[in-house]
């Protein structure tokens, strides 16, 4: 098969075009050649055109056809990302959790660092600033907590180009409010000024945090065994990961970020992808509080890598997920992402949360109990199974 590409500066049907079809001088039994355009209009789109030649026929198929986005081909390769962890693993042995553990006396501390991604470039786009600092404290502290980690302290690293005072009063605000609504310090933080490296206006946001448990209470997965139940905590949407591939969405949709969301005339796309992270901390230790490491045996933070990568990470070996489908109600902003984009089923449950954050891995017991008392502010989603990965039912 012959492929051919080239671009015409024209719009077109979003309707597939019959065949049309011509007698042909060529007379093998069957050819096709693949002529595919990328039209430069202000309505983005691939025209395929398909020659089929036989007995003496030609004819020519043309379909108009958008492949579905991937977070890959927005540029984020998840596989590259674990290849790097795996190789690192080799030179720092004991890698790879949520948070990293450092034994002090009978206790662990527990450490994490991230960031918030590309949201940046939203918060650059929308000029909501005074809440992305609440998604950088978020991105570290849910993830030291899944050890059943209290954290004591937090700092920033705050990097642009040209100090805007005004502008960067209004981020650490954001992380003030984080901290205060993880019962943590913010004991301090680096501005860096950095000229000719960032563009004019824009930063880049690093944050820390570290915590305590105790070594007897600490949680790790190591007792997870088959019939416990997964509890899955409701996120408030995108939280902080897989903006590159919304940004994406957004282009393709030629929507902007001040028009209502799809199905929700009561928010913006703006409201709705830049709502700040949930800060699971309170809810999660009060949880632990009353159950302890017996009854809450692991804890995964769904960020980067979505249900498929994250949940296993708890696991012991020859364990996986067997997920509800329609367990917990899926966020709007979702659902439009997936319409707009094109975007597989698979693809989705890798990239995104889904409408839950974190997921308690419980015993039977303990899941009746936390689901009575928590109510609607959480859901029974799955159970642990035989075998490895993550599979829905």
């Amino acid at each position: 098969m012959n492929t051919t590409t080239f671009g015409s500066n024209v719009e077109t049907s979003k309707y597939t075009i019959k065949p049309s079809c011509h007698q042909s001088s060529y007379t093998s039994p069957f050819s096709a050649t693949t002529h595919k355009l990328s039209y430069l209009s202000k309505k983005p789109t691939n025209l395929s055109f398909r020659r089929h030649t036989k007995n003496g026929i030609s004819c020519v198929v043309k379909s108009n056809h958008e492949e579905g986005l991937t977070y890959k081909e927005a540029g984020v390769d998840i596989d590259a990302g674990s290849e790097l962890v795996r190789r690192i693993a080799k030179m720092a042995p004991g890698i790879g959790g949520f948070g990293g553990l450092f034994p002090l006396g009978d206790s662990y501390l527990v450490a994490g660092t991230d960031g918030v991604g590309t949201k940046l470039k939203l918060a650059f786009e929308t000029g909501i600033h005074d809440s992305i600092g609440i998604d950088l404290v978020a991105m570290s502290v849910n993830d030291i907590i899944t050890s059943g980690a209290k954290p004591l302290f937090f700092l920033d690293y705050y990097a642009t180009s040209r100090l805007d005072v005004d502008l960067a009063e209004k981020v650490i605000k954001g992380i003030v409010d984080g901290c205060q609504q993880s019962d943590c310090a913010l004991l301090g933080g680096e501005t860096a000024e950095m000229p000719d490296f960032y563009a004019e206006g824009e930063y880049d946001l690093s944050g820390f945090a570290v915590g305590i448990v105790k070594k007897e209470a600490v949680i790790n997965g190591k007792n997870i065994e088959v019939g416990d139940v997964l509890i899955g905590l409701p996120s408030s949407g995108v939280h902080s990961n897989g903006f590159s591939l919304v940004r994406r969405v957004l282009a393709r949709s030629r929507l902007l970020l001040k028009d209502k969301l799809p199905g929700e005339e009561s928010v913006t796309l703006a409201e709705a992808l830049m709502a700040p992270t949930v800060i699971y901390v309170k809810q999660v230790l009060d949880i632990i509080s009353k159950e302890g490491n017996k009854g809450i045996k692991g804890i995964a933070h769904i960020t980067g890598g979505g249900f498929t990568d994250n949940i296993p990470r708890v696991f012991p070996k020859g364990l996986g997920a067997l997920v509800y489908n329609d367990s917990w109600p899926v966020p709007p902003v979702f659902k439009w992402i997936q319409k707009a984009g094109g975007i597989e089923d698979g693809e989705m449950k890798r990239t995104f949360n889904m409408g839950i954050g974190m997921v308690l891995v419980v015993s039977k017991e303990a899941a009746e109990r936390v689901l009575k008392e928590e109510g609607g502010m959480v859901y029974r989603i799955g159970e642990v199974i035989s075998g490895d990965g993550v599979s829905y039912q």
